[in-house]
């Protein structure tokens, strides 16, 4: 049976991220829940692959754990532009690469258990750096190259831990070929 939404307050608008409130009753066995959701735009990541076969890949400074990662290039969507336009967008302005060969790889929920969004991943094929990145003010980014298996390695020795750039590459690259082991 569906949840019944009796009510939906807004909380703080927090710059990315807006926060509400909804009451719902669980169909289980009527209680009402008070529950937190964050809304945002929708967001990309780009596994930009080089002529060479080459991953393109970022280094950057993360808040929220106080340390560097390696991640794919990517970002939020702007009110009105399509998925593909994001990635075209963001694959410019943090690493100067763009390309012609898109494909989109399909999209997961952000984090379903409190946001409403979703993350849209790309491939670009040929890709080639033509421009100077244009970094946000809050953006401190680091360009890298990486071959498929080294980034399968980074995966694997948990050096790339991000579950959106984990799950982009689980689409075209045999992640855990020797079977997914806890680290």
């Amino acid at each position: 049976m569906p949840w019944k939404y009796l009510s939906s307050e807004s909380g703080p608008d927090l710059k990315i991220f807006k926060v509400r409130f909804d009451e719902l009753i669980n169909p289980r066995n009527q209680a009402v829940a008070r529950v937190t959701v964050v809304e945002s735009k929708d967001s990309v990541n780009v596994i930009a692959l080089t002529p060479d076969q080459e991953v393109i890949a970022i280094r950057q400074f993360r808040f929220g754990i106080g340390a560097m990662t390696i991640e794919l290039p990517g970002g939020l969507a702007e009110p009105g532009e399509e998925p593909m336009q994001a990635a075209m967008r963001e694959l410019r302005e943090e690493t100067g690469y763009t390309g012609s060969k898109w494909h989109s790889l399909g999209h997961i929920q952000s984090n379903p258990v409190y946001m409403n969004s979703r993350m849209h991943h790309f491939l670009l094929e040929d890709a080639r750096l033509t421009h100077h990145p244009e970094l946000d003010a809050e953006e401190d980014i680091e360009v890298l190259t990486f071959s498929q298996s080294e980034l399968i390695r980074l995966v694997e020795e948990g050096e790339i831990q991000h579950p959106h750039v984990i799950s982009a590459l689980a689409r075209i690259l045999p992640l855990w070929k020797n079977g997914y082991a806890e680290r």
